[in-house]
């Protein structure tokens, strides 16, 4: 019991409202610049959908114009890279966008190699991350990095409706 308490609060405090992370217009645009130096696509050409699940999420990336091959592919470069980097705990790309106070960006980057499975698979038009743990407090640091994002990228990114893990996707 205490032990169950124990995690349920240390999860409490570690969940960040997405309304206490609300970016302003100039910190979008700070993050729309460092961006550049991480994403070779275009930001503005893409569309980045955060979706939560209940051991993950889903980050996908697309281009807006379905018929605009160059961001496809770029899209999907840069997916397969951050993949590769992400299982072996290296968040740098996000640290340098975002920040290293980026709410759930240390939980992340404090994972066991491992902790975290990350598939990538193309989607119409882009391509996807799945993130999957049955740890929750990687679950809630994920959730809390998602709703970051959104509100970082500001119209360049949404939420995606919360879906349970018996998807195909997860």
């Amino acid at each position: 019991m205490t032990k169950h308490l124990l995690a349920a609060t240390l999860m409490a405090l570690t969940v960040v409202p997405f309304s206490t992370y609300a970016a302003d217009a100039e910190r979008q645009a700070d993050v729309a610049k460092r961006g550049a130096d991480v994403m070779p696509f275009s930001l503005k050409a893409t569309t980045h959908i955060f979706t939560k699940t209940s051991r993950g999420g889903t980050q996908r990336v697309i281009a807006k114009d379905a018929a605009d091959a160059q961001q496809i592919q770029l899209v999907r470069e840069h997916l397969h890279y951050i993949q590769a980097h992400f299982q072996h705990g290296d968040f740098a790309g996000p640290s340098h966008v975002h920040g290293t106070d980026m709410p759930g960006l240390n939980e992340l980057k404090s994972a066991k190699p491992g902790a975290i499975a990350i598939a990538y698979r193309d989607v119409t038009g882009g391509a996807e991350l799945s993130y999957r743990t049955a740890d929750a407090g990687l679950v809630t640091a994920l959730h809390t990095w998602f709703d970051a994002q959104v509100s970082d990228h500001g119209d360049d990114a949404m939420a995606g409706h919360m879906q349970h893990d018996d998807s195909p996707n997860q």
